[in-house]
Order: structure tokens, then sequence, then C-alpha cells
């Protein structure tokens, strides 16, 4: 017997991307409640503008955002298990951060709608992040599309 020349990814790109994504989300939720790593970590609260803890002395976080974050992992680590679903969280989620960006540029900072936190650097941390998840899941989908393994 002949053995194939090709090879096939045992698991397809977009699973993989999504799966990155979901771990980098619970590692910066657990950043978020280490002192240190995050900036006035004793003016943390639960929600708020009036947070005063910053993610690397530059993200507004709280206890919400934080927690936030962690789910948003935990969401694209169990979704990284099909091109489908994996292709739903990198586009969905991209979305959620363009809408999160846009709340960031209408949202009076120093208010009480503020309730994620957001300051100007979380801003452009979603645009990019917003846009870089739909890139993502796009580029997973047409790889997956050109017959590699689909799960």
């Amino acid at each position: 017997m002949a053995q194939s020349t090709t090879t096939r990814r045992s698991t397809p790109l977009i699973c993989t991307l999504a799966r990155v994504v979901g771990a980098v989300f619970l590692l910066v939720g657990v950043l978020g409640f280490i002192p240190g790593i995050t900036t006035n970590y004793d003016q943390m609260e639960f929600a708020g503008h009036m947070s005063g803890a910053k993610l690397l002395g530059v993200f507004e976080v709280s206890v919400l955002h934080n927690i936030v974050h962690l789910l948003f992992g935990v969401a694209g680590l169990a979704l990284s298990r099909t091109v489908s679903q994996a292709f739903a969280y990198l586009v969905g989620g991209g979305v959620v951060y363009l809408v999160l960006w846009l709340y960031g540029l209408v949202v009076d900072q120093g208010g009480d709608a503020n309730f994620v936190p957001v300051n100007d650097a979380d801003n452009w941390l979603h645009l990019l992040l917003g846009l870089g998840m739909i890139a993502l899941g796009l580029l997973g989908r047409r790889e997956a599309g050109r017959g590699t393994t689909h799960r």
C-alpha cells in the first residue's frame, strides 16, 4: 500500500483559532484578578466607572469586566469543537466587540451608564478585537472550505 503524500489537518484551523482566542480571554480574565498585574487593585469595584483598577495599568477593569472575560474564554473553548461553532464564536464575538467599541464611543466615561467600565484604551482594544475576531473567523472558514477536515 502506498502512503498518501498529502496530509490533512486533524483539527481545522478555525477551531484552533477559536481555542487560542478563548484561552487568551481566560488568561486576561484571570490576570484581571491578580494584584500587581492589575494596578490599583484595592480600588476595584464590582461594576461601574468608579472602579480604579487597571489591567497592566492601562485597561479599566472591574469584577464584572473580568468575569465577562472569563465567560468569553470558556465560550471560546467550548465552541472550538466544530467549524460552525468556532465560526459563530469568532464572528459573533467580533460583532459583540464592535458593538462594545461603539458603546465606548458614545457613553459618558464618567457616567453611570459606563457600567462595564471602558476607557479610551479599552475602546481601541475592542475595535481591534472585533475586527480581528471577524477576520480570523472568515479566514478560518475559508480555509475549512478548501477540503480540510470538518467536525
